[in-house]
């Protein structure tokens, strides 16, 4: 490569930066909890991306969060375990034999991947579910739904040591009861749990999924929460 031609990347560099900055000292510090959905992990080279760009907030200053789902990771392997789901207004009714299989692929399978992505970039993660620590207790979301939960005690505590280390949370959205019991938990309802809890500065949610639409179908961009009168109705580990 040419001087001249170094001498131009660098400076289109050194601008870039610069203008990145005021950005960079505004989120220093800052927490972000990003939801991953199931069908966001379609192939290796968009969780390359994604981790990449994790890592890059974390050395950026920012302590990020990552809440993953995977129902359609769960829903391959209940086929081929040939465990029949039943869903109930769009949400899996969890029995004692569907939530073992859930918690496998979640806090096994899909949490260790992102984790193993996230490092491969340089970064450090560490996978845990909502069970480790206390992080999220929860009560039956509805009894004709089973094992499915709503969050209605969480303790960030843990998260902070690990903002304090530099470290990565990837948290699979299970669960603990009161009494022992595992939870099933809707993916975007335990992100936002865990945005609320640690009073992050940004929720994102990354979904194959367009987005929140009205009535006419459109896509909306901003929504009020006195707008916000219902729940999506969708399925927990998703």
């Amino acid at each position: 490569m040419k001087t001249q031609d170094m001498n131009r990347d660098w400076t289109a560099t050194a601008e870039t930066l610069s203008r990145a900055v005021p950005y960079l000292q505004r989120f220093d510090d800052a927490i972000v909890v990003i939801k991953l959905g199931g069908h966001a992990m379609g192939s290796d080279e968009a969780m390359s991306d994604f981790a990449r760009d994790v890592v890059l907030l974390r050395l950026c200053g920012v302590n990020p969060v990552v809440v993953h789902g995977g129902g359609p990771q769960i829903n391959r392997l209940l086929d081929k375990l040939e465990i029949k789901s039943e869903f109930v207004n769009g949400k899996r009714v969890t029995d004692a034999a569907t939530v073992e299989v859930v918690e496998m692929v979640l806090s096994g399978i899909v949490n260790k991947k992102i984790v193993q992505a996230i490092q491969q970039q340089g970064g450090k993660a560490v996978g845990l579910s909502g069970k480790d620590a206390n992080l999220m207790i929860c009560e039956p979301t509805d009894p004709a739904l089973g094992l499915v939960g709503t969050p209605t005690q969480m303790d960030p505590s843990l998260l902070k040591l690990l903002f304090e280390k530099e470290m990565i949370p990837v948290i699979a959205p299970i669960g603990a009861g009161r009494n022992g019991e595992t939870y099933n938990v809707n993916g975007d309802t335990a992100a936002g749990a865990y945005a609320k809890a640690l009073k992050a500065d940004r929720l994102l949610l990354l979904t194959d999924v367009s987005g929140v639409k009205n009535a006419a179908g459109e896509v909306l961009t901003e929504l009020k929460a006195a707008e916000s009168n219902c729940s999506p109705n969708r399925a927990p580990g998703r």
